[in-house]
């Protein structure tokens, strides 16, 4: 059987149709000290501000609303660290879908306890995600449910591509993007929106320090696999699986650079994002603002936009750095 096609610029647009009224147009707002630091004006894309606390809403609304009637009769079925999870369990609800969700024993309680919240049901197996997607594949097969990937799948890429649309309506000077990057569904969509418009905007990924595996499967030239690391930014957490079929050679055809960041320039980022923003943002979404604090963003023209992919952060946790941070 051959693999679906990978999605086009027509594809996102599409995408932005079937999700419209359903995930909000979320804001895109100066950053004046950033902008000071760096010498180039530069905006937040607060993604944190979604209603499910992340950009992974797009994508599940884009994935379940192209799916037959049939398909949503017997339900859906994915795998997550959580954002992803929460996102099909919205989804799920209000297209009167029921939704299984599996995670890795160790998820934070707070995005556990949202995503039952939601009415999804939730297996918690394995210590790591890619056990977790062991277990859904299975579930999958003996429930006869629809597999939602949490990135590796046409309609999930374009409904996260819809941020690439409104960057370009709001800020359409825009040089840079600095994106987030994981298993490459958010930064594919991005970018195969930006480089639609303009093959000049840079658009640039980045991940935590701790076992990035679509870095080193860049440096490699093929998805290799790692042992996860415990990190800040859990939501950028995961591999690609043995049989990728889009993200890893989208991410190679489309994005720029790739800049990895640390555990201590990530919580920075997050206290900087809590003070001067007022924003509640998990590890994962603050690795942008972390790379502009840190001074590892290259010169460059026209404005940056930083997307700011998700706040689902527990609270307890990031108090807990600010006060490590003198607030």
């Amino acid at each position: 059987m051959s693999r679906a096609a990978d999605p086009t610029p027509r594809d996102i647009y599409l995408a932005r149709r079937r999700i419209a009224g359903l995930a909000r147009l979320t804001p895109l707002v100066k950053a004046p000290g950033l902008s000071r630091r760096v010498g180039r004006q530069v905006y937040l894309k607060l993604e944190n501000l979604q209603a499910t606390g992340s950009f992974k809403l797009r994508g599940a609304l884009s994935k379940l609303a192209a799916l037959s009637e049939q398909a949503r009769a017997r339900g859906v079925i994915t795998a997550s660290t959580g954002n992803h999870g929460r996102a099909v369990a919205h989804a799920a609800r209000s297209m009167d879908t029921r939704a299984v969700v599996c995670l890795a024993r160790g998820t934070a309680r707070n995005k556990v306890e949202a995503i039952r919240a939601l009415g999804a049901e939730v297996v918690q197996a394995g210590e790591s995600y890619d056990e977790s997607v062991e277990r859904s594949l299975r579930l999958q097969r003996e429930r006869g449910l629809t597999y939602v990937h949490p990135f590796d799948d046409p309609q999930i890429i374009a409904g996260q591509g819809t941020i690439g649309l409104e960057l370009l309506e709001d800020l359409p000077e825009m040089g840079t993007a600095l994106v987030p990057l994981s298993g490459g569904g958010l930064i594919s969509g991005v970018a195969l929106a930006l480089k639609a418009a303009d093959a000049g905007i840079r658009v640039v990924g980045v991940s935590m320090q701790a076992a990035p595996v679509m870095y080193h499967s860049l440096q490699a030239g093929k998805p290799v696999e790692m042992e996860e690391e415990p990190t800040l930014a859990d939501a950028l957490v995961g591999g690609l699986g043995p049989e990728n079929h889009h993200t890893f050679h989208l991410v190679r055809r489309l994005v720029d650079e790739v800049i990895l960041v640390s555990e201590e320039e990530i919580a920075a980022a997050m206290v900087y994002a809590l003070v001067e923003h007022r924003q509640v943002v998990e590890g994962g979404g603050a690795v942008g603002i972390a790379a502009l604090l840190a001074g590892r963003v290259s010169p460059g023209e026209g404005p940056i936009a930083v997307v700011v992919s998700g706040g689902n952060v527990d609270l307890p946790l990031l108090l807990r750095i600010a006060r490590q941070h003198g607030v």
